[in-house]
C-alpha cells in the first residue's frame, strides 16, 4: 500500500522524515485495524520525495507545505469514518514530525483507489478476495 510524503526540501531532517514515514506506516495499520497482520506491514511501503524549495507551491508561491499520498485497493479504508480516521491521524504524524515549522493547513492528503483487480505484488494481480485472505493469513504469498 503505496505512501507518498512529499516535501519541500529543509523542512524535515532525515530524522524527522523517517519517523514520519513510521507514523504514516502505523497509521493506516491502526485505521485498518491490521497492527498484526504481517502482509500488510510488509507492503505498505512508499517514498520520500524532497523536492526543491521552490518546487513546492500554494496559490502559485513557495510553500512550506507536505503532501501525503496514500494508494488502496478499492477495498481498504471503505468507510467515510475510516477515511477521516487516516487523514486526521497522518496529518497528526506530519505536524508533529515539523516540531512547529508546518502549519496544518499546508499539510494536504489524498487516498487513491486501485480497482478491482488491478493491485499487483511481485507480478501477481490481486482480486479483492485475494487480498483479503492474504492480509488475514489465509493465504501465503510467493516470493
Amino acid at each position: 500500500m503505496p505512501i507518498t510524503l512529499t516535501l519541500p526540501e529543509g523542512l524535515l531532517s532525515p530524522a524527522a522524515q523517517a519517523e514520519a514515514f513510521a507514523g504514516l506506516t502505523q497509521a493506516i495499520l491502526e485505521v485498518s485495524g491490521l497492527t498484526e497482520s504481517t502482509f500488510m506491514a510488509a507492503n505498505i511501503i512508499g517514498t520520500i520525495n524532497v523536492l526543491p524549495r521552490n518546487h513546492v507551491l500554494s496559490a502559485g508561491k513557495p510553500v512550506e507545505a507536505a503532501f501525503i499520498e496514500l494508494k488502496l485497493p478499492e477495498i481498504a479504508l471503505a468507510t467515510p469514518e475510516a477515511k477521516q480516521a487516516f487523514i486526521e491521524k497522518a496529518t497528526d504524524v506530519v505536524e508533529k514530525a515539523g516540531a512547529g515549522r508546518l502549519k496544518r493547513e499546508h499539510i494536504w492528503s489524498n487516498i487513491v483507489y486501485a480497482p478491482e483487480g488491478a493491485w499487483g505484488i511481485a507480478g501477481r494481480s490481486y482480486s479483492n478476495s485475494d487480498l483479503v485472505d492474504a492480509i488475514t493469513g489465509a493465504a501465503i504469498v510467493e516470493s
